[in-house]
């Protein structure tokens, strides 16, 4: 198989775990290529990835090479592996826009953005030259603008679309629509983690209602120290975030909460925590008898290599669906590796779906 050629649109930490973890697995063999849901996509490895051009704002990043951005700060996900050859690749200076919220240059320049006054560069050119065929999305949340304008560039581009973030593309009907007029493959939206807050709630959830338990509500609560959850605190960046995040805990329940009753969002930065993120969480019903239970959890992940695992996959599934000429939102894809994806499947449908994909069956 040949290599898979994407650009990259913000390198921070997803960036750099999706990366590292590209040449982690080089040397490994399916028997002990440990976190990978998929080894083999359609003859697509995990190192056929190939990264030929990469966009970021931060003056620490813009004019390096990829292999150096990727460790430089305000990155600080953990690294597994360090050994990762020159590529050759420069980051471009992008557009801003609203992907840097106001409150950010307060803070240190270890743990915050810190914008490049350099020039912008034509997106749609560099996408031409580089000869992407996906552009993988890893904006600042809230970057509704920007994410906007760097999907109407792949549109011009010619190259398909991968959302990671939680502004919605593929479950947005106008942009699900150009992208299936110019034939071009979309995934999105909002990543949804290996081992993540969402899908352990929405696993609890359905379990629950499985089991004939009634739940009378329920929270879950976020933190952590990268600049993901700096920027989080900035609450009017979170509409999309919070409408991601509980449709996906609402779409298994037979039931919806009303709105009082569920919360589900970030809490607080804590800056010693790094990349690690702590997920609170708490849920409330009633079993045989009307009488009440609860459950807690405390969940203690790296976050962007758990993101990663499910990129990895999106990113391979994308490419099998250029490779076969279907364009638009990939349904079953999005809904396994999404919170937000255009149609919501419990996980273990998406799960069936995703495979029947890859063995070259037409989707649901």
């Amino acid at each position: 198989m040949g290599k898979i050629k994407i650009a990259i649109f913000g390198v921070g930490n997803c960036a750099s775990s999706l990366i590292q973890g590209i040449y982690y697995y080089r040397d490994k063999n399916p028997e002990d290529a440990i976190g990978l849901m998929h080894w083999d996509i359609g003859g697509y490895k995990p190192y056929d990835i190939e990264v030929v051009a990469a966009v970021d704002i931060d003056r620490r990043k813009v004019g390096k090479d990829v292999s150096e951005a990727i460790f430089a700060k305000p990155n600080c996900t953990k690294v597994f592996c360090r050994d990762i050859p020159k590529m050759g690749v420069e980051v471009a200076m992008g557009k801003i826009l609203d992907g840097v919220a106001p409150h950010m240059k307060n803070y240190p320049e270890d743990y915050t953005f810190v914008p490049s006054n350099g020039k912008e560069t034509n997106i749609v050119e560099l996408l031409e030259d580089s000869g992407a065929e996906i552009a993988v999305n890893y904006l600042p949340v809230g970057s509704e603008e920007a994410t906007r304008y760097y999907a109407n560039c792949c549109l011009d581009a010619g190259v398909a679309f991968v959302n990671c973030m939680p502004v919605f593309i593929a479950s947005n009907k106008e942009f699900a629509r150009r992208f299936e007029e110019k034939n071009l493959p979309v995934v999105g939206d909002d990543i949804k983690s290996q081992i993540g807050a969402t899908i352990i709630h929405r696993t609890l959830a359905k379990l629950f209602t499985d089991r004939g338990v009634k739940i009378d509500r329920t929270y879950q609560l976020n933190v952590g120290g990268n600049t993901d959850f700096l920027n989080m605190l900035a609450r009017d960046r979170l509409k999309s975030k919070k409408i991601s995040k509980t449709e996906a805990v609402q779409s298994v329940l037979d039931v919806p909460l009303e709105a009082r009753n569920i919360h589900i969002g970030p809490s607080d930065y804590v800056p010693w925590l790094n990349d690690n993120k702590l997920c609170f969480l708490r849920m409330e019903g009633r079993i045989f008898g009307d009488v009440p239970m609860n459950l807690e959890l405390r969940l203690s992940v790296e976050d962007s290599p758990n993101s990663a695992g499910s990129a990895i996959d999106a990113i391979r599934c994308c490419k099998l669906a250029l490779d076969r000429g279907i364009g638009g939102p990939l349904i079953s894809i999005s809904a396994y590796t999404m919170k937000h994806p255009p149609i919501q499947y419990p996980d273990d449908v998406a799960r069936e779906m995703v495979k029947e994909f890859i063995q070259g069956k037409r989707e649901r």
